[in-house]
């Protein structure tokens, strides 16, 4: 009886555990989530008393990497003649990214202010080639001003091309990757720096990327999420602006999202991801396109829309963007000193096909070309990042400016503004000296005369004997 009173009571304590441990289950499914929500928010709130997650917002211990492709030019004297360009990709030429924010001030309205300084290193066992391989590109120095003064007089465009010409200055370049990637000595760069100051962007070297290294990305105030984890990492302002003044329409000079390196938390497959980038002047948004794993970690995959370049004419909200081109190219000339640059994906993926059609060489793929974020949906921290753009030079044959003035220009300009002045001014004081001798020769030619004129008139006055006349006739005839 004892062991069955015993035996009772285990099964009894078994059956209250069991109804506590339900309990406890039930209330965890509704009280689980709120803790775990709860610690998320605590932890990406920006706060320096977070210092696991505070130290990773400030210095972003995953490293970065750029990786540069070019397309080399095979047939640059070709393309001076009008036929298509004929291009090679060469690369990656792979660059590890360090960033780190600096002059960090935190304001009372649960906003944080700070400057974002980046350098670049080049990465050699990443990269196809080394920064001495050499390629041929566009020169946008001389191909940009072409464009840029295609409305100027005629005779400055040649007075240009002379400059051009001057300095070595041609259509197409041939340089290291290193020089074109942080900058080259340049003549023509010196000059214009020194007559023409503000003329270009940078006073030193002339490359592709020589503003991006050591620098920053402008004065950035972002919100902290103190207020609202909803914002947290959404930009208040950039440069103290709260929207830009580089485009035509209120839309397209919004400043949207965040920094472009973190999200707030809780995304859901309705969430896009806006951000500002200051290098392209405007703000992006991905949207959804699809869920995914990386190392056992959920994460949801966000990709550039098609309408992201589309033109005005394609998707009304660009039309701020214009002046436009084709669909896929984004113009971004007016944050850009007015060079015809334009961005768009690599190998014009998700641009109007006859793009296609300028090029040889170019094959676009998704895969390889599209444009990618994979997010953790439930702390907004990206796993895996694919930023592809492509830079492209708009070139146009502008009568005037060719980098090189040759052949009949060349003949006429020399004429014109060398030859002919000489001439004229050889001309002019050969006149004066033609002149003054011809007054000096006709005044001792009067002069001669008259004296001669009264001489002969003093003889007829006072006329010698005939004998003396014949003396002097006989010794003027021996």
């Amino acid at each position: 009886a004892t062991m069955a009173v015993d035996k009772s009571r285990v099964a009894v304590g078994f059956m209250v555990a069991g109804v506590l441990t339900v309990a406890f289950g039930v209330v965890l499914t509704f009280v689980g989530p709120m803790i775990i929500d709860d610690q998320i928010v605590k932890n990406t709130v920006i706060d320096p008393q977070n210092d696991l997650s505070y130290t990773m917002w400030k210095d972003i211990p995953v490293p970065f990497f750029m990786s540069v492709y070019f397309f080399n030019v095979l047939n640059p004297k070709e393309v001076l003649k009008g036929e298509k360009p004929m291009v090679e990709q060469r690369g990656p030429y792979v660059y590890r990214k360090r960033c780190q924010k600096d002059n960090i001030t935190f304001h009372p309205n649960d906003t944080v202010s700070y400057r974002e300084y980046r350098k670049f290193f080049f990465e050699p066992s990443m990269s196809a080639g080394n920064e001495s391989d050499v390629v041929t590109i566009p020169n946008m120095l001389v191909l940009g001003a072409a464009v840029m003064m295609e409305k100027l007089p005629y005779a400055v465009r040649l007075m240009i091309s002379a400059t051009f010409k001057t300095f070595k200055e041609g259509p197409f370049l041939t340089k290291t990757v290193g020089e074109l990637m942080w900058g080259y000595d340049s003549g023509l760069v010196d000059f214009l720096n020194k007559y023409l100051p503000g003329m270009l962007p940078s006073s030193g070297k002339f490359g592709l990327f020589a503003e991006f290294n050591n620098s920053n990305t402008g004065l950035f105030t972002i919100f902290t999420g103190k207020d609202d984890i909803k914002n947290v990492h959404r930009v208040d302002s950039w440069n103290g602006l709260t929207e830009l003044s580089n485009w035509g329409t209120r839309q397209c000079n919004m400043i949207n999202g965040t920094a472009g390196q973190m999200w707030p938390p809780f995304m859901t497959k309705e969430s896009t991801l806006p951000f500002y980038s200051p290098d392209a002047c405007r703000s992006m948004e991905l949207v959804y396109q699809r869920p995914g794993v990386m190392k056992g970690i959920p994460l949801y995959r966000y990709v550039a829309p098609k309408t992201l370049f589309a033109n005005g004419t394609d998707y009304a909200p660009n039309e701020g963007f214009c002046p436009c081109r084709q669909s896929g190219l984004l113009n971004v000339s007016s944050c850009r000193h007015n060079s015809p640059v334009f961005i768009s994906h690599p190998h014009f993926f998700n641009a109007d096909p006859v793009l296609l059609d300028y090029v040889q060489g170019l094959h676009p793929t998704e895969e390889e070309h599209g444009l990618f974020i994979d997010i953790h949906p439930q702390t907004g921290v990206p796993l895996n990042v694919a930023i592809r753009l492509q830079l492209n030079l708009y070139m146009k044959q502008v009568s005037g400016i060719t980098g090189y003035i040759d052949g009949p220009i060349l003949n006429t300009f020399h004429t014109n503004l060398v030859v002919l002045p000489a001439v004229m001014e050889f001309m002019q004081y050969g006149f004066i000296v033609l002149g003054l001798a011809s007054i000096i020769i006709a005044t001792l030619v009067h002069h001669k005369i008259r004296v001669k004129l009264a001489h002969v008139e003093w003889h007829r006055k006072h006329p010698e004997p005939t004998s003396h006349v014949l003396v002097k006739a006989t010794l003027c005839n021996v």
